[in-house]
């Protein structure tokens, strides 16, 4: 039985068998983890097999922005700024999946929702909303952008190291929001 059943997207189903047996491992090992911490597998990672090469790099970059031990944001913060992103660009695929880890780690669904819909509603620290806004104002207006995002961070408290982890998950965000939504992903159920 593959692991690759079932069609999640406007793309073929990966082959098992022209995925290089280490990187099957690595996958299975990411779709363990995803099913202890999550109680379910994330389409996505049922989808990406297909460039099989292509989905290891992408993983390592994920790892390198969500290790909480090994970087600067709380996961909380970095949920919040994907949920922003995939608001600003009606990602529907990455506002349900992040919306419901961002739910888990916060226990609290109608502070979510508020996120997910209007960022601007939601009650948040002042931190979170200079994070909100840099989000937002990164992928509305990105020709626009100049050094008033960077000291608009700074003078919320934020230093140079956080700046960046926040530039690069603004980044990491509309990057995925772009090509899962050209890839037609089908989001988890529930």
């Amino acid at each position: 039985m593959s692991k690759y059943e079932e069609q999640l997207s406007y793309l073929q189903k990966p082959n098992e068998e022209e995925i290089p047996e280490d990187i099957q491992q690595l996958f299975d090992q990411h779709v363990e983890k995803q099913q202890e911490q999550n109680g379910f597998v994330n389409n996505l990672f049922k989808i990406l097999p297909l460039n099989a090469l292509q989905y290891k790099g992408f993983l390592e970059f994920k790892y390198s922005l969500f290790n909480e031990e090994t970087t600067y944001i709380s996961l909380a913060d970095k949920e919040m700024i994907g949920l922003v992103v995939s608001s600003t660009n009606k990602c529907s695929y990455c506002l349900t999946s992040h919306s419901y880890v961002l739910r888990g780690l916060t226990k609290n669904p109608g502070w979510v929702d508020q996120l997910t819909y209007n960022y601007r509603s939601a009650k948040l620290t002042e931190k979170q909303r200079a994070l909100c806004d840099y989000a937002y104002r990164v992928t509305r207006y990105p020709n626009e952008i100049t050094t008033k995002e960077v000291d608009l961070l700074r003078e919320a408290g934020f230093n140079d190291h956080e700046i960046l982890e926040a530039a690069y998950v603004a980044g990491f965000f509309n990057y995925t929001n772009r090509w899962v939504s050209t890839i037609g992903a089908v989001a988890n159920p529930g």
